[in-house]
């Protein structure tokens, strides 16, 4: 059964250390283009410094958990409103801190979905480890201490069915003589 329950945790790891690969793939080149949008904004505006300010602090981002084979496994979501707005005034700005804006808030999503991925598989790979000291435990120690056990409570049960016989016999002959 642990041997079951460490695959299918295996599995799920495995899975989704692919999708974050696929995500820190995203997010290298979403924050590629975030700086070059950046550093276009900041060559055509000067320091974006005092906008960058306006920018409100995110306290949006929830943790619930889920539990897969009893290990629990983190879900960050992080609320936002479905209307996107700007937090800066558009009269001293122009498009390229807008779509530096816009990038940042693209590494923003898949920083969120790539702290879920990893510590899902941190949290994975130690249920694993932990898995594994108990599958060992139980095929190195406890199953041969059983069996060390069962042999030795099965050789002192033939012994005394050896003595029983034994004795029966000594009865039986001195029966046969009275």
């Amino acid at each position: 059964m642990l041997d079951r329950k460490r695959s299918i945790l295996i599995r799920e790891m495995m899975s989704m250390i692919d999708e974050a690969n696929a995500i820190q793939d995203k997010i290298d080149s979403a924050y590629s283009a975030a700086y070059q949008s950046l550093q276009k904004a900041n060559i055509t505006l000067g320091i974006c410094s005092e906008l960058a300010q306006t920018v409100p602090v995110e306290n949006g981002v929830r943790i619930s958990f889920s539990s897969v084979m009893g290990v629990e496994i983190p879900s960050v979501t992080c609320e936002q409103k479905d209307e996107l707005r700007i937090p800066y005034g558009l009269t001293g700005s122009n498009s390229y801190l807008d779509a530096a804006y816009m990038n940042f808030l693209k590494v923003k999503e898949l920083t969120i979905k790539l702290a879920e991925i990893e510590n899902s598989v941190y949290k994975l790979a130690y249920a694993v480890k932990r898995t594994q000291k108990r599958v060992n435990a139980l095929k190195n120690i406890v199953i041969p201490r059983f069996e060390k056990n069962i042999h030795s409570i099965s050789g002192a049960l033939e012994e005394k069915e050896r003595e029983e016989f034994s004795r029966l016999k000594v009865i039986k002959n001195q029966k046969t003589f009275l």
